[in-house]
């Protein structure tokens, strides 16, 4: 979400010192709701009501899901209970299921009461879908007709039902018992004679993800298919609810920004940058510091150990480090991605790890030539140099391997593979990468 736009905030806070409402209603009812809430996230949460309300409530529900999440908690708190139930049912299911997720249990029982009877029972149902799953990123707000009506009896209950229906260019086909039978495209439902039947225009074989699996599989399938929406189906194949593109795409971005923080040893913040509490990212952060610190530690504790009397080999340690991990790094990266987008699977793990034998043995030996070069300068033989060359060429293999083994390790526990970030990969990279530079020199040194 944008931060607070200071165009339009000295104006409003005029218009709400001189109780102008109808200037706050002209601003509220004229402008793109996800302008009015960028214009007035500046203002405290008495006055964005006191801005809000001065629009009928279906309006507040269009403006509302525009404020970042944290901030609607806020204003979900400061609100008047009263007016909370009306606000609640004019939401859209998937924004209004995302707020409920961010309050307390106990508030949001406190204030389910206040809300229409038809619309606590899909509240209720949303909110027992497992997070990151397919349920969680639906709505319950579709279009559907049964098979056996016309194309013009089709569209004219579609004109009843399009308020109500957050996208209606795929309008699903239900039985008496609401099981999903197909779907036809409401281009095809204009295109058609009045009097054809929506069983003849519809397609059948409908793609579809249950409620429980894994938002993933729906990114992929919109993604494969190019749809903008896929319907969600419960156990018996009755349809619950739908999942459009512009969900896909807050969660696409959400996942995103996790796995671009957890690269970075980052516990993902779940909100803001801005919004994040202080004493919340100290802990976020400070507890993947402390365990790369002990890594450190480690690195240290073996090179303290080293008593070579080639003094001339400690200039090389930046380099060789540096090698393996950046190897590393560049393996954990790829192979992530690869699991993520589904370029690759846990049962390719062999064909993953030759990749990266091979890769590792060319990019090795393309670094060793310069290393050798550069060890001249520094070796009292060119016999004796060639152990840099040698450490550079296995660091750089031990490296692509493991950057590419431990994501793997990860996934096939269960864990996100993003959680074996490049920092991990690196500090594991280092601590190897010296034990093979001293065992290297003593084996070629003495």
């Amino acid at each position: 979400m944008p931060a607070a736009n200071p165009i339009l905030l000295p104006e409003l806070r005029l218009m709400l010192a001189d109780g102008d409402t109808a200037g706050l209603r002209e601003v509220a009812e004229e402008l793109h709701p996800a302008t009015v809430a960028e214009f007035s996230e500046g203002l405290d949460e008495a006055d964005i009501w006191r801005l809000i309300e001065t629009v009928p409530v279906e309006r507040q529900a269009e403006i509302f899901p525009y404020y970042p999440l944290p901030r609607q908690v806020e204003l979900v708190k400061e609100a008047d209970r009263a007016h909370l139930g009306p606000l609640l049912e004019w939401m859209a299911a998937d924004n209004r299921d995302d707020l409920l997720r961010e309050l307390d249990p106990e508030f949001v029982e406190e204030i389910l009461p206040l809300v229409a009877k038809a619309e606590r029972h899909d509240i209720r149902m949303l909110l027992s879908c497992p997070e990151g799953s397919a349920g969680s990123l639906m709505t319950t707000e579709y279009a559907s007709l049964p098979a056996d009506i016309t194309a013009g009896e089709a569209i004219a209950r579609l004109r009843m039902q399009a308020p109500d229906s957050e996208s209606i260019y795929y309008i699903y086909v239900l039985d008496a018992e609401r099981h999903l039978v197909g779907f036809v495209s409401l281009r095809d439902l204009i295109l058609a004679k009045p009097t054809a039947l929506v069983a003849d225009l519809m397609q059948r074989g409908v793609i579809a993800v249950r409620m429980d699996e894994p938002q993933e599989k729906v990114v992929d399938l919109l993604a494969r298919f190019d749809f903008i929406a896929i319907p969600v189906i419960d156990d018996h194949a009755r349809l619950v609810g739908i999942v459009t593109h512009d969900d896909v795409l807050d969660a696409v971005r959400q996942e995103a920004t996790d796995e671009a923080q957890m690269s970075a040893a980052i516990t993902p913040l779940g909100e803001g940058y801005l919004d994040a509490a202080i004493t919340s990212m100290t802990w976020k952060r400070g507890v993947w510091l402390a365990i790369l610190f002990a890594t450190a530690a480690v690195t240290a504790m073996v090179l303290s150990t080293w008593k070579s009397p080639h003094v001339w080999l400690v200039a090389f340690i930046p380099l060789v480090i540096a090698s393996g991990g950046n190897s590393g790094n560049q393996s954990a990266t790829l192979v992530i991605t690869a699991l993520s987008t589904g370029d690759c699977k846990l049962s390719d793990w062999r064909r993953i790890l030759r990749r990266e034998f091979a890769l590792g043995l060319l990019l090795g030996l393309i670094l060793a030539v310069p290393g050798y070069l550069l060890a001249l300068a520094y070796a009292p033989t060119p016999a004796q140099a060639v152990v840099i060359p040698a450490t550079i060429l296995s660091v750089v293999l031990i490296g692509s391997l493991v950057g590419s083994v431990l994501p793997l390790i990860f996934r096939s526990i269960g864990l996100d593979p993003a959680l074996m970030s490049n920092p991990f990969v690196s500090a594991i990279v280092d601590v190897v990468g010296l034990v093979v530079y001293m065992g290297l020199a003593l084996v070629l040194l003495g």
